[in-house]
């Protein structure tokens, strides 16, 4: 074979050999791109069945599921309490969302969850303690209760029994802490005569609590709303001559003794009494020291000894004797000027007013007095 032909032998077979090798890496080329549409057609369903997996169970459901977060509950144990309750489409989707979703602050509570809800909706609600889906009641801290009856309402929302509610309201360190908190708290409520140091002060309104509320949260929620009234009127109050503790004192009394409407016209008569240095004359300070709500009390009753008694003692009680509103203080710090000593609330509610012992007697024979239907005996 000539050079040239071993020449032209070799071209040859370096073209068939670069032809051989083109074509194996387009095959593998072709092979590469199969491998790579399959790999991303494994993650589009993959993502799809993950985000299927996510959604509510049911869209249109109206049910509300009651799911208690107990505390210390992790991600992954919150994810069986939800399947369990009905609210998980698909448990495995539920566990790697728990653990990809940065849920890093699950709060503990009782919450208000739907089948409507997304997973993810759930878990963040839980997340950031959700208030919209937290479990709610109402407590109604009624105008004129004594604190002894708001410690049975709050008993009957709140895991605490009314002596265990009494005994925090009691508790010297923390009514000490209380002090420190509140510009209106005084060392007055910790007075040895007072019989309940926080009565009056938790302010009438009725507040939305959480199964999981402290008896704490809710004193303070009630603190923080008198905190909200008082301050509206602190300059009032400062130019009154009374301490926050006699006003509400004061106010209290006002609240027991007459309606809205004559509670302006009843403070005058106390405040003309408390000038004269006479003793306010007030019927419900007795029932107070029998935590009674009464018109007409036994004589026994009214020969009380108690620094309560304000038939037998001038001046004002050791302290509140119920709750109070916003009006109630107004209709104090305004109350009406006029001459009235005495007043009395007739059989129809109407309160009569007159300016002397012999004009009050005279009240009581023409118009009778407001009969409570429990009474036993007649009152002084």
């Amino acid at each position: 074979m000539s050079r040239v032909e071993r020449a032209e032998a070799s071209q040859a077979a370096q073209e068939r050999q670069a032809a051989s090798v083109r074509k194996r890496k387009k095959k593998k080329k072709g092979g590469c791109l199969w491998i790579l549409v399959l790999i991303l057609a494994i993650l589009v369903a993959g993502g799809g069945y993950y985000t299927m997996g996510l959604r509510p169970v049911d869209p249109k459901s109206e049910e509300q599921i009651v799911v208690d977060i107990p505390n210390g509950s992790g991600a992954s144990t919150i994810v069986e309490i939800l399947d369990e309750a009905g609210l998980v489409k698909n448990k495995f989707c539920a566990k790697v969302n728990s653990r990809i979703g940065h849920y890093n602050s699950l709060q503990a509570n009782t919450y208000i969850f739907s089948p409507s809800m997304s997973f993810q909706e759930i878990m963040t609600a839980i997340n950031t303690g959700d208030f919209d889906y937290l479990s709610k009641e109402s407590i109604e801290v009624k105008d004129g209760a004594r604190l002894q009856q708001v410690a049975e309402a709050v008993s009957e929302k709140l895991p605490y029994s009314p002596d265990e509610i009494l005994e925090k309201w009691a508790d010297t360190d923390y009514l000490n802490e209380l002090i420190d908190r509140y510009w209106f708290l005084t060392d007055e409520i910790l007075n040895k005569d007072v019989m309940y140091p926080l009565e009056g002060y938790l302010y009438a309104d009725t507040y939305i609590v959480t199964d999981n509320m402290t008896l704490e949260s809710f004193t303070e929620m009630c603190l923080d709303r008198m905190d909200e009234e008082l301050s509206e009127r602190r300059g009032e109050i400062e130019g009154s001559g009374f301490t926050v503790h006699q006003l509400l004192t004061l106010t209290s009394i006002v609240t027991k003794e007459a309606t809205a409407d004559d509670q302006a016209g009843v403070a005058g008569v106390f405040m003309n009494r408390l000038d004269k240095d006479m003793s306010l004359g007030s019927d419900v300070t007795v029932c107070y020291i029998f935590q009674e709500d009464r018109v007409d009390l036994k004589v026994s009753q009214l020969e009380s000894t108690s620094p309560y008694n304000t038939r037998k003692y001038a001046g004002l009680p050791p302290g509140p004797i119920c709750q109070v509103v916003g009006s109630a203080i107004d209709a104090t710090l305004n109350y009406e000027h006029h001459d009235y000593l005495f007043f009395i609330a007739d059989e129809n509610g109407v309160v009569r007013y007159s300016t002397d012992e012999a004009g009050h007697e005279s009240n009581i024979d023409e118009h009778g007095l407001l009969q409570d239907d429990d009474a036993e005996t007649e009152g002084n």
